[in-house]
């Protein structure tokens, strides 16, 4: 078994039936050298949920590899999407994951084995981990796993993945054009956006101005109306202080002319009082 590697070899026990998991590698271990023979007895028995991943992995790879690619895209895309389009594309990803899982959770199903809820649960776990780390989807991609994933944890590929650490997903090149396009889109809509907000700032810094200048021309015709009011009648106050201190000039010199005529009565009264008292 000179051309068998451990990894392949684990590559096929892992996805083969897990009741003969251990009659199996015991066989792939008594064949192989001595220095191979080892690491084969060393390999841990998969859970079923991961068997089950497994399963899925070999034989609907294209499958797998499209949507691990898609997922791939979005991580990289996600940074440039508005948050309902985030929204609506984890709407679409937990529905892609359901549905892969219970896909191989059929195939599981017609090699006879049967897939309880919670199992159904793991594998569709272990289908979202991949979508999210790029270390799980490698763990998927290769069909080695030893047990099951979990979302949002970080992923130590020696303790998942049997037979060695896989490596990272190669993503299928699109043609040079079609990336170019889409990066070219990409920032043409990151253009779009950024001067859609500085148009929006500008928009509203005019409304601003002009707002403050018909206030403030509001404001300059009403104080010009206030010094017209306010000279017309500072016009009429001074017309009538100079009517006013004609009538003063002119009762001041009535005053006089009373006071004369008032002193000349009283001699008179004087005098007509001591013509009296000289007749008494």
């Amino acid at each position: 078994m000179t051309d068998e590697t451990l990894e392949s070899i684990a590559a096929e026990l892992y996805s083969g039936p897990p009741e003969e998991f251990i009659a199996a590698r015991n066989a792939k271990a008594k064949h192989a050298d001595a220095a191979l023979s080892s690491q084969v007895k060393a390999l841990r028995k998969p859970s079923i949920a991961a068997w089950v991943v497994n399963v899925f992995a070999r034989e609907r790879a294209d499958q797998l590899g499209e949507a691990l690619q898609l997922a791939e895209e979005l991580r990289e895309a996600q940074e440039d999407l508005d948050a309902a389009t985030l929204a609506k594309l984890g709407r679409e990803r937990r529905a892609l994951t359901r549905r892969l899982a219970q896909g191989a959770a059929e195939l599981a199903t017609a090699r006879g084995e049967r897939i309880t809820p919670s199992t159904l649960d793991a594998v569709q776990q272990t289908l979202s981990a991949a979508f999210f780390d790029p270390d799980a989807a490698a763990a998927v991609a290769s069909g080695r796993l030893i047990r099951e994933l979990e979302p949002s944890s970080t992923i130590d590929l020696a303790a998942v993945v049997a037979g060695g650490v896989p490596d990272a997903l190669t993503p299928s090149p699109a043609p040079a054009d079609e990336v170019g396009a889409r990066r070219k889109r990409r920032e043409a809509e990151r253009a779009l956006r950024d001067a859609q907000k500085v148009r929006d700032q500008a928009d509203r810094a005019h409304t601003k101005a002009e707002k403050t200048r018909t206030d403030a021309a509001r404001r300059a015709k009403e104080l010009t109306d206030r010094i017209e009011e306010l000279e017309a009648e500072l016009t009429k106050t001074k017309a009538d202080a100079e009517h006013a201190g004609s009538d003063a000039q002119t009762a001041e010199e009535r005053e006089a002319a009373t006071a004369e005529e008032l002193a000349a009565a009283a001699n008179a009264v004087s005098e007509a009082q001591d013509a009296l008292d000289q007749l008494d």
